[in-house]
């Protein structure tokens, strides 16, 4: 077609000005808020590196060339594999693990250091019989024996009595004593006589110790430690069953990734098989068949990656149940049973923290914590009073013998008097009148202690505060703790909820694309490295998937932990824990 002359001209105008407005328009200087820019710059050619010299490692040194070994597991038999359920996993840790064993001996032995403290306020009870001979010269016809002989004297007693402590500080002790003692001298009222005694004595303080005393604050201390261990014992087996629980499902996505490897490894090998007929037919270049082995070899190395994985995991894992390296089950090639556990109904954070203050034993350590302090302050504020002791002694005498007869000039001297009838008897008329008090004594008094300085008072005051500090500082920090807990665990659950899909969902894309590429290849429209590529790719969604299960799992024992629901829901009995362990029965029930 002919145009105008003046049309061509306009046309020629118009291409001209376009590059004059491109020219003309300003270049951006930077890209607008969330926008890319409009074109690159051309960076400056980097400067040539300043590297470190390198020395020869090892000069000579070359890979060995070796075999595969054999695809078994070290120390276990390859088949039949043994089945292990997760309960039966946490029923035999917590009978048989060693650390469980070893806290719950500690759980026992606070509590014999209580029965132990409690024993300075056993009643004691002592007696002591006695016999006593001796011989004393005569001094003068008054005290000599019979012919102004040596005197002679016999004794034998027998005491007996109760004394004790109260848990308030007040002491006691009750004695009752008798004696039969035989004198020759022959101006002895009696021979033999029979003297008996009872005696109660009673210190009661009535400022400093009393209430509270060095004795009652051990007491009271070892009862709140015993409490403190078996918090503790309670704690660690939390964290076994948990970690029992963790071990149990990595073990499980173990088993689950050498499946995973295996079958990968088979695809490798039948891409592999097909590339090598391909290339003797000419239909693939040999390079093809080479790089599809590399792949096999690749997924030859996972295999036994995921091999070593189950065998650690067997290891950990039994060495959480069991505590003899003897145990039959080290022989056993251990697979887990349990079905996946059910999810449960994620919990608000303030219900999940406040499940946790209510039912985790930590929580109750922190409050140990703070009653020993409280009883550490009121010690201390008891010992800054100054001692006043009430100490009060009653005693009540009995006594008889069988007088002496004396002669002609004794009985002008004493005008012929005889004993009361009633001191005239055996030791029975002895207690006679002791039991009806003929002879009575008693005493009461104060004493007061005052210490100039009071050093150790101000020394005991100041150290209760430090420790109702700590105690406070520990209360907080076990608080802030499992609120930190809770928000993890809560976000963990939710993360592994989300992960969980969204790794299935690229492994079910993965899947799809890795068929369609295999179906190319096989039309000819596809290379062997993109189908290599895609396999990598679908193994490698596939282990994401895996782990995101295994992490969900891990997550919901996680919420269990941190709520304290986990030792109500695995029956966890303090009698019980680490029984076979320490080589008592299951069912023992003692101490």
């Amino acid at each position: 077609m002919n145009l105008p002359l003046r049309s061509i001209a306009a046309l020629v105008a118009v291409l001209g000005a376009v590059p004059a407005l491109a020219v003309a328009a300003p270049r951006p200087t930077a890209a607008p808020h969330g926008a890319l820019p409009v074109r690159a710059t051309v960076p400056p050619p980097a400067p040539t590196p300043l590297l470190p010299a390198v020395p020869k490692v090892a000069p000579g040194y070359q890979a060995p060339s070796v075999a595969p070994t054999s695809a078994d597991i070290v120390g276990v038999t390859a088949q039949p594999f043994v089945a292990l359920t997760l309960p039966d996993a946490i029923g035999m840790a917590l009978l048989k693990n060693p650390n469980l064993a070893v806290s719950s001996a500690n759980r026992r032995v606070a509590s014999y250091q209580v029965v132990q403290v409690k024993g300075a306020f056993d009643v004691r009870f002592e007696i002591e019989p006695s016999v006593s001979h001796a011989i004393a010269p005569p001094q003068n016809p008054f005290f000599a024996g019979p012919g102004y002989g040596n005197i002679v004297t016999n004794t034998q007693s027998l005491s007996g009595g109760l004394s004790g402590v109260t848990v308030n500080g007040s002491t006691y002790d009750v004695t009752l004593s008798q004696s039969r003692q035989d004198n020759n001298e022959v101006f002895n009222g009696f021979n033999p006589a029979y003297p008996t005694a009872l005696s109660v004595s009673l210190t009661q303080p009535l400022l400093k110790d009393a209430g509270m005393n060095d004795l009652k604050r051990q007491y009271k201390l070892a009862i709140v430690g015993a409490d403190t261990s078996t918090q503790a014992t309670l704690v660690d087996a939390s964290n076994t069953i948990a970690q029992v629980e963790d071990t149990y499902w990595d073990l499980v996505a173990a088993w689950r990734n050498v499946a995973i490897q295996e079958d990968a490894l088979r695809q490798a090998i039948a891409q592999q098989q097909s590339n090598v007929r391909l290339a003797k037919r000419g239909a693939a270049a040999p390079i093809d068949a080479v790089e599809s082995s590399t792949q096999v070899a690749n997924f030859q190395d996972d295999v036994f990656s995921a091999l070593q994985s189950v065998a650690t995991l067997q290891n950990t894992l039994k060495s959480e149940i069991v505590d003899n390296p003897g145990d039959p089950i080290w022989r056993a090639n251990i697979v887990p049973t349990s079905p996946v556990l059910q999810l449960p109904k994620a919990p608000s954070l303030p219900t999940l923290v406040a499940d946790a203050m209510r039912s985790r034993p930590e929580v109750r350590e922190a409050e140990d914590a703070v009653a020993q302090a409280q009883i550490a302050a009121a010690y201390a504020k008891n010992q800054s009073l100054p001692q006043v002791d009430l100490q009060a002694n009653y005693t009540t005498n009995g006594f008889a013998g069988y007088p002496n007869v004396f002669g002609p000039p004794f009985n002008a001297l004493t005008g012929g008097l005889t004993p009361p009838a009633y001191t005239q008897g055996g030791m029975a008329q002895s207690y006679n009148t002791l039991w009806n008090f003929k002879f009575p004594a008693y005493s009461v008094g104060l004493v007061l202690t005052q210490p100039i300085g009071a050093h150790t008072a101000k020394g005991l005051r100041g150290q209760a505060r430090q420790e109702a500090r700590i105690a406070a500082v520990e209360m907080r920090g076990t608080r802030q703790r499992i609120v930190f807990e809770a928000r993890n665990a809560l976000q963990s659950y939710q993360s592994a909820l989300a992960r969980l899909y969204a790794a299935r969902q690229a492994r079910i894309a993965a899947e799809a694309v890795y068929a369609s590429e295999l179906r190319k290849f096989h039309d000819g429209a596809s290379t062997t490295f993109l189908v290599l590529q895609r396999q990598v790719e679908l193994d490698q969604d596939r282990g994401r998937e895996l782990q995101a299960q295994t992490d969900l799992n891990k997550a919901v024992v996680e919420l269990e932990r941190t709520s304290g629901a986990i030792l109500k829901d695995n029956g966890v009995d303090l009698q019980h824990l680490g029984a076979q362990a320490l080589g008592r029965p299951a069912g023992a029930s003692k101490e």
